[in-house]
């Protein structure tokens, strides 16, 4: 099939009150930048705008001593506590990567920012600190296995306290900065295009976790534009993963859940191709707002607007406002099987093709994952259905990310062939669940881009028409 959107359907499928149908766009990619002609429902007002110049650090590394245990047990970044159970200050162990940052830097890093990026997504900003523990341990702090809670500072501490002795790691976490990270190590050669410039704003502290945060994204080309809020907590995840695999995750938000929307975020929304914004933020009132205001920026000047639904409770929570931005703004959405059902308010019994061609009466581009049993790409209310890429699992979280980035890379490379992108995003997600962590490295990012620009100049385009439709 091929992707050209021209028009919306002729009849739409009944919707909830106040939804109103994506109008037209076309994707056009003349030095492979991207231009679309579809307008918000909503009158604008104009914002002013102003060139963002953002931070332009060199390269650096946290010191050691801005690492450690403080008195309270709470550790600034992370202090390695090896399965010995000695809790050093002077060893630091992050996600693992690093030699593979270092590689990306050496590909195109610069203190120049472009004067336009090819993708920016608007998120939350927060740490992962990951480790294993026994279901003993979740007992005796009175954790619900399998489940997310929001904690504060104290509870917070009062974790991190229980861990020590225990081997962890800390990663600039989140689920759009895998998306992200993923999407800058494609395009970090000029393979099929120019190397890609990706950003990503948010929230975070000027504590010593921002920082990290900061010099993590940066160090895999992906900018971080915005300024550390002043005496701001950045946010963290607590990822405990017990022998059975199942996680068990306590969020504490603290400068994430606010995002404000300011003369800086209009300038660099007013300079981006694609704008990406993270379901999670649905969160939080206020960044509503901010969402909203960010959208007719990016609808304003030209960009394509994609949403991620994230987690279906959290659809389910805000459905309302979920609608607001997808109906009026987004041109693509990324979602699960469960979170597709879920924004059409279809039972569990729903197939997810149903559910790929009900979003897609609304939304341009729908992309849908079904976990081992493959994938759906919705256009016009009809779904091409990707096969699974096959691969041996052993950690299956960030897999949803990593194909969301195949989907974002075949769409700036001006891709045309639904099924070409959909079998690239699913070769990325099996790559992902067929090694321990969430990012895609640098070496099968090259190997993955240098594959789809050789089968991409192979391919023979299809119709709608064709097998690749699911059927009726």
């Amino acid at each position: 099939m091929s992707f050209s959107i021209l028009s919306p359907p002729i009849s739409l499928p009944s919707h909830p009150p106040s939804i109103v149908s994506s109008p037209n766009f076309a994707l056009y990619h003349p030095h492979y930048t991207l231009y679309h002609r579809k307008r918000s429902h909503r009158h604008c007002r104009s914002i002013p705008k102003e060139l963002f110049l953002g931070h332009c650090r060199t390269k650096q590394s946290l010191e050691i001593g801005s690492m450690g245990k403080r008195g309270d047990g709470f550790f600034l970044v992370s202090a390695f506590c090896s399965s010995r159970g000695s809790s050093r200050e002077g060893d630091f162990e992050s996600d693992g990567d690093d030699e593979e940052e270092e590689i990306d830097e050496v590909a195109g890093s610069s203190c120049v920012l472009p004067e336009r990026w090819d993708v920016l997504g608007l998120g939350q900003a927060m740490v992962d600190f990951s480790g294993v523990v026994d279901d003993e341990f979740l007992e005796r702090l009175g954790l619900e296995k399998g489940t997310r809670k929001v904690v504060n500072h104290e509870e917070r501490g009062r974790v991190l306290r229980a861990m020590d002795g225990c081997s962890y790691k800390a990663a600039a976490g989140g689920s759009l900065s895998n998306t992200l990270v993923a999407l800058a190590r494609l395009g970090g050669k000029p393979i099929g295009g120019p190397a890609l410039n990706v950003a990503m704003a948010g929230s975070v502290g000027s504590d010593p976790l921002g920082g990290f945060y900061r010099s993590k994204l940066q160090r895999a080309n992906v900018n971080f534009l915005s300024t550390p809020i002043k005496d701001g907590t950045t946010g963290t995840v607590i990822v405990l993963t017990t022998p059975d695999a199942q996680r068990t995750m306590l969020a504490y938000q603290g400068t994430s859940s606010t995002i404000n929307y300011d003369s800086c975020l209009a300038g660099v929304i007013s300079k981006t191709n694609i704008f990406v914004v993270e379901g999670y933020l649905f969160e939080f009132p206020d960044t509503i707002r901010t969402i909203s205001r960010a959208c007719e920026e990016a609808r304003r000047n030209g960009a394509l607007v994609a949403v991620t639904a994230s987690d279906v409770s959290c659809i389910e929570r805000h459905y309302d406002d979920f609608w607001e931005i997808v109906g009026n703004y987004a041109d693509v959405v990324f979602a699960n099987s469960d979170e597709a059902r879920a924004f059409c308010h279809f039972s569990p019994k729903e197939s997810p093709i149903s559910a790929t061609r009900y979003l897609s009466h609304f939304v341009p581009l729908v992309s849908v994952t079904d976990g081992q049993r493959g994938s759906y790409i919705g256009v016009k209310g009809e779904a091409v259905y990707i096969p699974p890429s096959p691969c041996i699992p052993i950690d299956t979280c960030g897999a949803g990310d990593a194909y969301a980035s195949g989907i974002l890379y075949g769409i700036i490379r001006g891709v045309s062939d639904l099924k070409g992108m959909g079998t690239l995003a699913a070769r990325i997600a099996a790559t992902v669940v067929g090694q321990q962590g969430t990012r895609l490295t640098v070496q099968d990012a090259v190997k993955l881009a240098e594959s789809f620009t050789f089968n991409l100049k192979n391919t023979v385009r299809t119709d709608v028409g064709s097998d690749n439709i699911s059927s009726l």
